[in-house]
């Protein structure tokens, strides 16, 4: 019998990872929360980076390894950046196998644009600024007709609650479905579920973004790394015009690679001022400087303007709508002609570097337990992900789980962290207990799995009043606000943003705290509702946020404290990237 995979998600990195695995004639199934559509990479636009055979002018492997580098603030993983970008232009052939076609240029090749933080063109787009649907769209219609086939097991409308330990090892898992809950046996599963943008009010993430693929592996003891690194997209449509629309707009970095730029109110252009490359600065220098731009204004919860009529008028009218056709569209649909005015824009959650801790063959401290896409932590992104590199870590590392999973040995020896620290947490929450079996029954109470850095972080606020916050929490519960989604929303948004203090991070974690006494995400929850396994998984991952921002005292990539004001420089290179 054929050994069976099962893969939950059906982003690129899932769908992806399960033809390649139906292909080789492994028993496949793949499950997802919602319909195969509803995903993150649905809503990218920006593209996918990759140097081709046949590169733009003076491009080279060893000059995305350098820009990959550097966006990452010196705490990337070398050794996984260099897979990502060597091994870039063999997954978008694979793409191309399954039915993607990229833009052209007006010589037939592939259209190579430029974003920010790149040193060359080379990311390639399908469909304009459409490129994440267009992959999926391709993706999506060789994995039905691998079902058709009979090749393809898929489960939609599957939430999974649970992962199935058969002694310390992942032997499938427990999902809800039309409120039963059912099991599905497997030699090995790979969480490619992607991210947790559902933690912040503003997000770029669809309704399923809940860190649902995080919190089934922290339950099994699965090691985690830089949660504390969270990217915010600095172009989201803000204002009263958001509105307007169905759910949330990303205007792509590509706008700004174009030519836009950003203004206040008053109309000044204000990102020289905060860094010498302006909007092409990386991303979470642009969050960060909006964020601050504003608070100096005086108006921390406002938003700024996207200018994007400096592109109509080097390249001539209509090229907004050719290059950018569905955000042309969406805006138009709020009220706005961006050709002629300005756009009103905010920061946004985007994109967590941090996740599920995984080797460079995909594998998580557990064995028979892979991860891929988003929810995992390979250690490309370092503290800052580079611009349409998410696509393509999905696409290669999906693919090396599956090439691990098919060397029939899915244990691959002693897991050792990317970092080289032991298979407990390779975060700077070094203090957190990451072993609670997913087994744990539901309801049942679970010890606090912040540990040591939770508790040191926290003494002086403990010290600081009549005994422990245990002590404390029928107080605190009778003054404060209960446990809700949005409640959570708005608490990590104002103290666990792009803004952070050692000061504001403790009020979160009190708070956190007071909210897991009654709901416990530690545990499996009971009943049928997705829902409250979503509100479950997003509490323990804003435990799990909270800590590890805490703990890293320093500012570094996408996370800034203000009370450390000085980024912490980035580490020497650790070899040379001066060579393909």
């Amino acid at each position: 019998m054929n050994r069976r995979l099962v893969v939950a998600g059906s982003g690129i990195a899932g769908l992806y990872a399960a033809l390649l695995a139906s292909d080789a004639g492994a028993d496949v199934v793949l499950l997802t929360k919602g319909t195969l559509d509803q995903s993150n990479t649905w809503y990218a636009q920006g593209g996918i980076s990759a140097v081709l055979a046949d590169p733009a002018p003076g491009d080279t492997v060893a000059a995305h390894i350098r820009d990959t580098l550097r966006a990452g603030a010196g705490h990337c993983n070398e050794a996984a950046v260099r897979v990502l970008c060597t091994e870039a232009r063999q997954d978008i052939a694979g793409l191309q196998c399954f039915g993607v076609s990229f833009d052209t240029g007006y010589d037939g090749g592939p259209a190579l644009g430029l974003e920010a933080a790149h040193s060359a063109p080379r990311i390639l787009h399908a469909g304009g600024d459409a490129t994440g649907a267009r992959v999926a769209e391709a993706l999506i219609r060789s994995v039905l007709a691998a079902e058709a086939d009979g090749r393809i097991t898929i489960l939609a409308g599957a939430c999974a609650t649970s992962l199935l330990l058969d002694g310390t090892r992942v032997a499938g898992l427990e999902y809800l479905h039309d409120g039963a809950t059912s099991r599905l046996d497997g030699d090995a599963v790979l969480l490619a579920t992607g991210g947790a943008g559902q933690l912040f009010t503003q997000t770029t993430n669809p309704a399923v973004a809940t860190a649902d693929g995080l919190a089934l592996a922290v339950r099994a003891g699965a090691a985690v790394a830089d949660l504390e690194f969270f990217q915010f997209h600095p172009t989201c449509l803000a204002g009263t015009e958001a509105a307007r629309l169905d759910g949330p707009l990303l205007i792509s970095e590509a706008v700004r690679g174009e030519g836009a730029i950003l203004v206040d109110a008053g109309g000044r252009r204000f990102m020289k001022a905060y860094h010498p490359d302006a909007e092409l600065a990386p991303r979470d220098v642009v969050s960060r400087s909006i964020a601050l731009h504003l608070a100096k204004l005086g108006n921390p919860a406002g938003h700024v303007y996207l200018d994007a009529r400096p592109i109509e008028k080097l390249h001539g009218p209509g090229f907004l709508r050719r290059r950018f056709p569905t955000i042309t569209d969406a805006t138009l649909a709020a009220g706005i002609d961006w050709t002629a005015g300005l756009v009103p824009v905010a920061p946004a959650a985007h994109y967590w570097m941090g996740g599920v801790a995984t080797d460079l063959s995909g594998q998580t401290s557990v064995p028979g337990l892979y991860a891929a896409g988003e929810v995992a932590c390979t250690g490309v992104h370092g503290a800052n992900r580079l611009a349409s590199n998410s696509l393509l870590e999905g696409l290669v590392f999906g693919r090396r789980a599956v090439e691990d999973f098919l060397s029939g040995d899915p244990d691959g020896g002693a897991w050792v962290a990317p970092a080289g620290t032991p298979p407990r947490t390779a975060s700077a929450a070094g203090g957190l207990t990451l072993t609670s079996a997913s087994g744990a029954p539901a309801g049942a109470q679970v010890p606090s799995r912040l540990g040591a850095a939770w508790e040191e972080a926290t003494k002086g606020d403990r010290d600081g009043h009549s005994g422990s916050r245990q002590a404390n929490f029928g107080r605190e519960e009778a003054a404060g606000e209960p446990f809700s989604r949005e409640a959570l929303r708005s608490l990590m948004t104002a103290k666990a943003g792009v803004l952070r203090s050692g000061g504001l991070l403790r009020e979160a974690g009190r708070t956190l705290d007071r909210w897991a006494a009654v709901v416990r995400p530690g545990a499996v929850p009971a009943g049928g509702d997705p829902a409250a396994h979503e509100d479950a998984n997003l509490l323990l991952a804003a435990q799990l946020l909270v800590a590890a921002a805490l703990n890293r005292r320093g500012s570094l990539g996408a996370h800034h404290r203000s009370d450390e004001p000085v980024e912490t420089l980035p580490l020497p290179p650790k070899a040379s990237v001066s060579h393909d």
